[in-house]
């Protein structure tokens, strides 16, 4: 597995600060109970919000997609969540239809499985990849092209914070450790997109992920969320 970076050390530092004061605070009920509820409330509060500030952007970019390429503005992918059961989660279309992601596949798998390290641009990431349309381009460096999984969120399938969301191939992959991040609900942000996010490498992603898992709560879900517009902004590897 890739060396962590000094961002990511301190990551874990904040998460070890935050899991202590988790534990030093008094417990009111079932402590378990009371933070799903309190992410629960917490996903609501962002998430409704943000969906009506944003529905004349998806609109607008629902056109976009429709008039700069063929096939459908928004599509729905078959991932991992929770317990590991599958949903579909709802994203905005970025590539091409019927492109051929086996050579991208193969690598990402290489690299799980330590045969060769991540790349400069971690994973998932090909330089000047052909099958990304010019807008998909555009939503892909600012992340709006997730702005459709809030959908996810009110359903219930997914957390403003959380664990990536796994593919099915990746899943069949993972060591009974890995597969642990499963434990929680995935989210639309996390741990790893706000510490180095595309110039981690997989196994690094799925470090982070754990370490999430293992030490979540609201304390570090508010963290989190404060940090990502930034991360977003400012964040230049992302093509």
């Amino acid at each position: 597995m890739g060396g962590f970076d000094e961002s990511d050390q301190k990551a874990k530092s904040r998460v070890r600060a935050f899991r202590e004061e988790q534990q030093n605070a008094p417990v009111l009920g079932d402590p378990r109970i009371d933070q799903r509820r309190g992410k629960r409330i917490l996903d609501f509060a962002v998430a409704c919000p943000l969906l009506l500030l944003c529905a004349p952007l998806m609109i607008g970019l629902t056109i976009l997609i429709r008039l700069s390429s063929r096939g459908p503005a928004m599509i729905r992918q078959i991932r991992i969540g929770q317990n590991e059961r599958p949903f579909k989660m709802f994203k905005f279309r970025t590539m091409y239809l019927d492109v051929d992601d086996t050579p991208l596949r193969q690598m990402n798998i290489r690299e799980l499985l330590g045969c060769q390290p991540g790349t400069s641009d971690g994973v998932f990431k090909l330089e000047a990849d052909p099958r990304i349309t010019n807008v998909g381009r555009l939503l892909r460096r600012f992340s709006l092209d997730e702005l459709p999984q809030l959908f996810n969120v009110l359903r219930g399938d997914m957390s403003m914070v959380g664990p990536r969301p796994s593919l099915p191939w990746e899943f069949e992959l993972f060591t009974a450790e890995q597969r642990r991040k499963h434990d929680c609900l995935p989210g639309i942000t996390g741990l790893w997109q706000v510490n180095g996010r595309n110039r981690l490498s997989m196994p690094e992603m799925l470090a982070l992920d754990l370490v999430y898992a293992r030490s979540r709560s609201l304390w570090l879900d508010l963290w989190i969320l404060c940090r990502t517009p930034g991360a977003v902004l400012f964040d230049r590897t992302v093509r």
